[in-house]
């Protein structure tokens, strides 16, 4: 194998490379916001789940129906 043919697969395989990089790049910055997403709706679901909890205690008041 000459130096010119080594010296292009070189270059043929960085040019892959760089490629690959760009796409896992791309890839790994969409996770991460999907993360965050996600990680801001668990917050919503335990306040919520908190606030479900206090009413959960509460006695229910037996209130006669309007016609007795």
């Amino acid at each position: 194998m000459s130096l010119e043919q080594r010296v292009t697969e070189l270059e043929v395989r960085l040019a892959f490379q760089d490629d690959m990089l760009a796409s896992l790049s791309a890839e790994l910055a969409t996770q991460q916001r999907i993360i965050e997403r996600l990680q801001q709706q668990v917050v919503q679901l335990a306040r919520r789940q908190e606030d479900m909890q206090v009413h959960v205690g509460e006695p229910i008041i037996d209130v006669p129906p309007p016609h007795y």
